[in-house]
């Protein structure tokens, strides 16, 4: 109303002071109204009398003259308005309701003194009445009123057609405003339909694989599920693979099982197919004759140091299997082959080895984890001696375990460690390391390195992986950052916190300064702390209350800004060993003894990728410290 207002003023002003008896705009400067000085300023006036002589102007207002002074449906009820009408029509009818239908309202106030109704009035009001039978009510208040979709003209923003002035959808209709969507919303929404479509794309290649496979698996029973072939000697043998597409070729080298009732992954292998590990990749390039639906492999090289089914005529038997090229063409690479066929190096030494402590276990403490002769090649000692004691004791049965006290000092809290037989088989044959492994190795490094050195001790400590993981920060963030936080708060000096941080199926360390508020990044993949944005909130959230609790004075330019950064630190080359990446990084980072780590990674270890030898003494430490803790018994 107070907008209508307003343009009647004006409309006022410009008839009175603009314009002659004949309703013309006069050529002659206006005077200034002085009446009015108290509403309009001199300068105001100015600019009042250019805009309406502006002849764009006067022709937006000639011809919503014309339009107005001849409507198409003219209204007939003069100064009575439509909510008079409508509640003058509510009385007279005696009803019960509080509103009538936008278009009966319309068409009543179209109707003459005489009571007769023009046919193209009562023409739109009969399509009315047909349109309401056939669109529902959500339908209609979600885009046009029928009387809208009736006359079929453009509607203004916010107008509700024959409801008269001020009745807008949102009072007529209910409806809740609609908020456009934030960037951040649209980027989560982006987001999380972006996950949502990788899953699916997994599932579906995981379900086309499974039903491939399940097409070709063998209905047998127990003693009819043996997959020993003739033309293979029995036992394990060393031998060729290779692919027939899209060309007949050498794709690598391994060891064929041919054994009876030979399972792959807990599963009957597919006929015509024998259980081969691979060993040598000689075509990077190559695909897996079957997927591996348990580690969704696709590629040869990807597969090096496990299982996978093989076809029976693309399997030859080799006399030995080379460890070095034998020629420059093949291109054989050292760093691809599997820990188990480095190990055939090292067999004479196991043999050995195997004798000796066959011969003395009744003295358990004499374990002649030494006495293994030098040779040039690296022999993987204490593994081997490790591997002999598990065969020899009741580690060897399913579901034997063992347990390592964790201290206070290590974590913030005491707790105990379980490691199990598939823990050490993951270290013998080089898998992917679970949580246990990396804790055990933790207090490797707490006992070897800080215990009794006051200055590492006080400069270093420890997060569990266990109380902060991916599956816990999304059911459980709450928790998570209160145990960082308490954390953080155990020391007043200057703490540099290493957490290997799980993502669910990989491996990456955060070195974390809380006091100066940086956040050294360690990730071995070269992939960047936005691709785990739960991680990162849970950090920066808990450095904050951290901040605040221990009441820090932080400018505000700097009150949002914690310091993120990504260490250059060695790649591995293949999907299984973050787990090792992330051990040497905690030793090496301790070693150096250094609050600050460079962005380049540390001079002294400063390298591209980690060879097998540098991964292998990572081994070689945990077996050590499970035999010298006694953890094994023969």
């Amino acid at each position: 109303m107070a907008g209508k207002r307003h343009r009647g003023w004006r409309t006022f002003l410009t008839n009175k002071y603009l314009k002659d008896k004949e309703k013309k705009f006069v050529e002659y400067d206006p005077e200034y109204p002085v009446k009015y000085a108290i509403f309009i300023t001199e300068e105001e006036w100015v600019a009042f009398v250019a805009q309406r002589r502006d002849e764009n102007f006067k022709k937006v207002s000639a011809t919503n003259r014309e339009r107005a002074s001849n409507p198409t449906y003219a209204y007939k009820k003069g100064r009575l308005g439509y909510a008079r009408l409508e509640e003058k029509i509510l009385d007279e009818t005696k009803s019960d309701a509080t509103s009538l239908p936008p278009h009966v309202l319309w068409k009543e106030a179209r109707v003459g003194k005489d009571g007769t109704v023009r046919d193209d009035v009562q023409h739109i009001y009969d399509e009315c009445e047909t349109l309401s039978q056939s669109i529902s009510t959500a339908e209609d208040q979600e885009n046009r009123s029928v009387l809208s979709r009736a006359l079929n003209v453009p509607e203004y923003p916010g107008r509700v057609r024959g409801k008269g002035h001020g009745c807008t959808p949102t009072s007529l209709y209910k409806n809740p405003r609609r908020r456009n969507p934030s960037n951040q919303e649209v980027m989560e929404t982006l987001q999380a339909l972006q996950a949502q479509v990788l899953q699916l794309q997994k599932d579906n290649e995981r379900y086309r694989c499974m039903e491939k496979c399940s097409s070709q698996l063998k209905e047998t029973s127990e003693k009819a599920s043996i997959n020993c072939q003739n033309k293979f000697p029995e036992g394990i043998s060393s031998c060729q693979l290779y692919l027939s597409s899209p060309t007949y070729r050498l794709v690598g080298k391994g060891k064929v099982h041919n054994t009876s009732g030979d399972l792959l992954h807990h599963r009957p292998l597919p006929d015509g197919h024998l259980k081969v590990s691979v060993d040598v990749v000689l075509d990077k390039e190559a695909l897996l004759p079957i997927p591996d639906i348990v580690s969704e492999k696709t590629l040869l090289r990807d597969a090096i140091g496990s299982f996978v089914a093989w076809p029976l005529d693309l399997i030859f038997i080799d006399d030995e299997t080379p460890t070095k090229p034998a020629s420059k063409d093949q291109g054989i690479l050292r760093h691809n082959e599997s820990v188990a066929s480095q190990k055939e190096v090292f067999a004479q030494g196991s043999q050995q080895l195997s004798q000796k402590i066959g011969s003395r276990q009744k003295n358990k403490r004499d374990l002649p984890v030494t006495s293994l002769p030098k040779k040039r090649a690296f022999v993987p000692r204490y593994q081997i001696s490790l591997e002999t004691l598990v065969d020899s004791s009741d580690m060897a049965t399913a579901g034997a375990i063992r347990s390592l006290d964790m201290e206070e000092d290590i974590f913030g809290y005491s707790c105990t460690e379980t490691i199990g037989k598939e823990d050490l088989e993951h270290i013998f044959r080089h898998q992917e390391l679970g949580v246990g492994v990396i804790h055990t190795y933790i207090r490797f490094l707490y006992d070897n390195f800080m215990r009794g050195n006051d200055q590492l001790s006080n400069r270093f400590r420890f997060v569990s992986s266990s109380l902060v993981n991916k599956a816990l920060i999304c059911r459980e963030p709450d928790s998570c950052r209160e145990y960082l936080v308490k954390r953080f708060m155990a020391s007043s000096t200057n703490n540099l916190y290493l957490w290997p941080y799980n993502s669910g199926c990989h491996w990456l360390l955060l070195a974390i300064d809380p006091l100066k508020e940086v956040v050294y990044f360690l990730n071995s993949i070269d992939g960047e702390w936005t691709n785990y944005p739960d991680m990162k909130q849970l950090v920066d959230t808990s450095i904050k209350v951290f901040r605040s609790q221990r009441q820090a004075r932080v400018p505000r330019t700097k009150s949002s800004n914690i310091t993120w950064i990504k260490v250059q630190c060695p790649l591995q080359r293949n999907g299984i060993d973050c787990g090792y990446f992330v051990m040497r990084f905690m030793r090496e980072i301790i070693n150096m003894n250094q609050i600050e780590i460079p962005i380049t990674y540390f001079d002294e270890y400063k390298c591209a990728h980690y060879t097998r030898l540098q991964l292998e003494q990572i081994k070689e430490e945990l077996c050590q410290y499970f035999i010298e803790k006694r953890l094994l018994s023969i």
